[in-house]
């Protein structure tokens, strides 16, 4: 028979909970502890606002570029949509000749065999019916050639308007998921933005310490003459207004919206968005670089400034950013064009 082991004193049998209950809090603690995230610091959160608001701009570039599209389509699809009513009422004018030329022969009871043709289920088979019966030279031959001739422009303007009003839905659609995904990483910057306190949040936001206002050269008063001056004159008239994707002015612009606008004041007319204006004009070497000139940032060319000298230029950076001078160092440097 084995030794019954004695019951421990009450005070030693709490000591020995308590004891127990702290080791498992410390270890519950350390184990939280082991896999709670790291907050963000400042440094990574800034890294992945520029990030996000880099891939918006690229995406904001497709936007334009869909939208100039769409522009384009609906303007094509107006024009055809306007050139298929002509040709149908020119067609009913056409019938309504058939069938007058039809009435007075049935009145006078001698319908002639090239009306009959003419006014048959398949009128676009009557030539070569009519050829056959020694009628085609008559004037009857005359007016059905015209009608179907009418009708072949009407099938071709029909079928051009319904290719036109297809390319605009896609382009519609594509449109549309463009913009979302520009609201999704501008959201998801914004996200990350408020993780940060307001101090913080301040020096993402803030101007690139190498960019400047110079409020001495609002206006421009360098070499540049003709359009390339009126181009940077209008440039520096828009320092400190907002980035805005997609926008063309006059109260905020995108990066391809301010150049095309400083150069529309310039007199010359370029591209929507900034790859098609890397085909603007003249493509010039970094050490030819003359103010005025368009200066092309990253691989897929989807940032775009206004050169002014001195190794700087005038663009809008980003969402949360303003118009600036900046070095052109501060980009991905990949390329400039002169207008």
């Amino acid at each position: 028979m084995g030794t019954r082991r004695k019951p421990a004193p009450p005070g030693r049998t709490r000591i020995a909970l308590v004891t127990t209950a702290a080791a498992g809090s410390a270890l519950l603690a350390s184990a939280g502890g082991a896999h709670a995230e790291p907050k963000a610091d400042l440094a990574t959160v800034k890294a992945q606002v520029d990030d996000l608001n880099e891939q918006a701009e690229a995406s904001t570039e497709k936007y334009n570029k869909f939208k100039e599209e769409q522009q384009r389509l609906r303007k094509d699809a107006n024009q055809l949509q306007d050139q298929v009513a002509a040709a149908q009422e020119k067609m009913a004018g056409l019938r309504e000749r058939l069938s007058a030329v039809a009435a007075d022969e049935y009145r006078s009871g001698n319908v002639d065999p090239t009306v009959a043709l003419m006014l048959s289920a398949d009128p676009t088979n009557y030539l070569q019916r009519a050829s056959a019966q020694d009628i085609a030279a008559s004037s009857q031959a005359d007016l059905l050639r015209l009608l179907q001739d009418q009708q072949r422009r009407l099938d071709q303007r029909r079928a051009e308007a319904t290719a036109v009003l297809a390319r605009l839905d896609e382009t519609d659609r594509a449109l549309a998921g463009e913009k979302k995904q520009v609201q999704a990483k501008l959201g998801e910057a914004t996200r990350l933005l408020n993780t940060l306190s307001v101090a913080d949040r301040d020096k993402v936001n803030a101007q690139d310490p190498r960019s400047s206002r110079d409020s001495a050269r609002e206006t421009y008063t360098g070499p540049a003459s003709g359009r390339a001056a009126a181009a940077l004159q209008f440039a520096y008239a828009q320092i400190g207004k907002p980035y805005e994707w997609g926008a063309t002015g006059p109260g905020s612009f995108d990066c391809s919206g301010l150049t095309g606008a400083a150069w529309r004041a310039g007199g010359v007319s370029l591209p929507r968005v900034s790859q098609d204006q890397w085909n603007a004009g003249q493509h010039v070497a970094k050490s030819d670089l003359q103010p005025g000139d368009l200066v092309f940032f990253y691989s897929d060319l989807h940032h775009v400034g206004i050169y002014i000298g001195g190794g700087k230029m005038i663009h809008a950076p980003r969402t949360g950013k303003n118009i600036e001078i900046t070095p052109i160092e501060y980009m991905p440097y990949m390329g400039a064009v002169r207008p």
